[in-house]
């Protein structure tokens, strides 16, 4: 794929504005603290490495779950969204856009389980880290203290109807973090949020050792946040 078409299906990609486009066009060999690398050198979207191995995170989240959701359904999310976008590619060659809206809800469903995932692994670690000052000062003005912003994530993502993910977004323009349900992986956005903190709360997620015990899970899980890579995060947004 060159960097022409690959910008023609960016566009098509219209869903996933919420995400910095340089996240999507970055240099896999540039290193930068908070950038998100979704795809190889040449377009072609790729399934990143964990951060970490399959059994870092227990007892939090235990190994079996977690080579599941990223060998199976992080990978399969990538292949059908690499599939997805081959297809709209097709579709501007030829100038063919009879099935357009079928491959549009394709590249909404695996670029938004592809994209979200890869933030997912990065918002986790097996140390323990802390938050920068500014992203605490963050937190401070949008929720009025820590607990307060932990209270309001777990009681979000925990009232999402079936499966979704809670979504700690930053509003460039509103100069503020905003908590956000996600259901699915291609409903409920607000297009001028960036994601730098998300809980996958899709049954595969943590049902192997929670099971029906979705609060709990949410709960354990700060445990584990990476609050490190969260402040990169905002501070790579903010630039």
């Amino acid at each position: 794929m060159n960097k022409r078409t690959f910008l023609k299906t960016s566009a098509a990609l219209g869903v996933f504005s919420a995400f910095a486009p340089k996240d999507i066009l970055g240099n896999p060999d540039e290193k930068v603290d908070g950038k998100l690398i979704l795809t190889d050198r040449n377009g072609k979207y790729t399934l990143p490495p964990l951060p970490y191995s399959y059994a870092a995170l227990e007892p939090i989240i235990d190994e079996k779950t977690m080579k599941l959701h990223h060998d199976i359904h992080h990978a399969g999310y990538v292949k059908g969204l690499d599939k997805a976008t081959i297809e709209v590619n097709k579709a501007i060659e030829e100038n063919d856009y009879s099935k357009i809206a079928y491959w549009e809800a394709l590249l909404a469903f695996h670029g938004g389980g592809h994209f979200l995932h890869s933030i997912f692994w990065h918002s986790m670690s097996p140390k323990k880290t802390d938050m920068s000052a500014e992203l605490g000062n963050y937190i401070t003005k949008d929720f009025g203290s820590l607990d307060n912003f932990k209270n309001y994530f777990a009681a979000s993502t925990n009232a999402i109807q079936g499966s979704g993910w809670g979504v700690l977004t930053y509003q460039p323009e509103a100069d503020r973090l905003i908590i956000l349900q996600c259901e699915k992986h291609q409903n409920l956005s607000q297009w001028i949020s960036t994601p730098i903190l998300v809980l996958d709360v899709w049954e595969h997620a943590y049902y192997l050792k929670y099971q029906n015990r979705r609060l709990d899970y949410i709960n354990s899980w700060f445990d584990i946040v990476n609050w490190k890579w969260v402040s990169d995060r905002l501070s790579y947004i903010k630039r």
